[in-house]
């Protein structure tokens, strides 16, 4: 918090002070970091000399570098900022981020740029001791951009394999067979799926060619979960509609329009989201169809919106908040180590989902 005076051409520094006010160097930079241990009357004779040469006091970064770490963690996504606070899924997830933070004393920065070149430079000058990335898009750049700052991190929701970055994420395949096998046991054959991205910025109906395709991890799991179950029904999955969206309302509303504008209409919507499944059913209940006697839909991740759908959503939940309070608790205590953890999921049934029509 450097400052300039009348008739000099370099900012103030804490010597300056310490000269001005009769004081050693010592005691003038305790006056700012350990005022307990100074004297009242001298604390209030430097302060007094430092307000009137318009000094705020040391650059906290130049303290917090010297002491090589600033106790604070960086939550970085491609995603604009509005994303940590619009996502149902992001916002519990930085719930649990936040709970361990708190209980160590630590701050968050929120790194986030659509930009590729202002990502880069958020996450090069971001004042943090690691960094915990959402990789559900544009996962290979963070990881990229990551590792040139040589600060340790760890990857929620990665969406490509690779055994060298630290990981908490959860059984997707598993997670999906408990869907499809609730739907199926419902007597449900007719079904539909809305995906989240194969790769980056592409959406649309998705051919068979490119069922296995999908760059992301959790879109290739889970669509292969839907379908090892459904084949357990004698569902023939190439006929099974797969909308891949950009996991939001108008590319999920393109979505339903496509599915049931083509054949027969699903009586069950497979919904890589909880987020796509709640537009879902608004989106269906808006055309005179009911869910769930019409059509049933299931979601995947369990944020607490989910409770607030009408009807409530049945739902694949996982740990959010424990897998961020993990992330942080891996930044905060890390010890050089790649570690990688996987957690379970359960089946949430509610009100979304019912018996197929006879």
């Amino acid at each position: 918090m450097a400052a300039l005076v009348e008739g000099q051409a370099r900012p103030i520094r804490l010597a300056d002070i310490a000269k001005a006010a009769g004081v050693s160097h010592g005691t003038a930079s305790n006056v700012f970091s350990r005022p307990e241990i100074v004297r009242a009357e001298v604390r209030e004779r430097v302060k007094a000399v430092a307000e009137a040469m318009g000094y705020a006091g040391p650059d906290p970064k130049g303290r917090l570098l010297r002491a090589g770490k600033v106790n604070a963690i960086g939550v970085c996504t491609t995603e604009p900022l509005s994303y940590f606070f619009d996502d149902p899924f992001a916002r519990v997830m930085m719930a649990g981020i936040s709970q361990a933070c708190d209980a160590t004393g630590a701050g968050i920065a929120l790194v986030s740029a659509q930009n590729d070149e202002k990502l880069a430079w958020n996450i090069q000058s971001a004042l943090v001791d690691g960094f915990i990335l959402f990789c559900i898009e544009g996962g290979p750049r963070l990881v990229e951009l990551t590792r040139e700052r040589r600060l340790p991190f760890v990857a929620l929701a990665i969406g490509f394999d690779d055994d060298t970055i630290s990981m908490i994420g959860i059984d997707n395949i598993a997670g999906a067979r408990l869907a499809a096998r609730h739907l199926g046991e419902l007597g449900h054959r007719r079904f539909a799926v809305l995906s989240l991205p194969f790769v980056d910025g592409s959406t649309g109906l998705v051919t068979p060619g490119r069922l296995g395709t999908a760059l992301y991890t959790a879109t290739r799991d889970r669509l292969a979960g839907y379908f090892e179950e459904l084949a357990r029904f004698g569902i023939d999955t190439t006929r099974v509609p797969v909308y891949e969206t950009e996991n939001e309302a108008a590319t999920t509303r393109a979505g339903l329009e496509a599915i049931f504008a083509n054949g027969e209409p699903p009586t069950a919507i497979l919904a890589m989201s909880d987020r796509m499944a709640m537009v879902a059913i608004d989106w269906l209940t808006e055309r005179g169809l009911n869910v769930p006697g019409d059509v049933s839909v299931v979601g995947f991740d369990g944020v607490p919106d989910g409770l607030l759908s009408r009807p409530q959503l049945t739902t694949i939940a996982q740990p959010i908040t424990e897998i961020g309070r993990r992330a942080a608790r891996m930044i905060l205590d890390f010890d050089g180590a790649v570690r990688r953890e996987m957690l379970g999921v359960e089946l949430v049934i509610r009100a979304s989902t019912g018996p197929a029509k006879a």
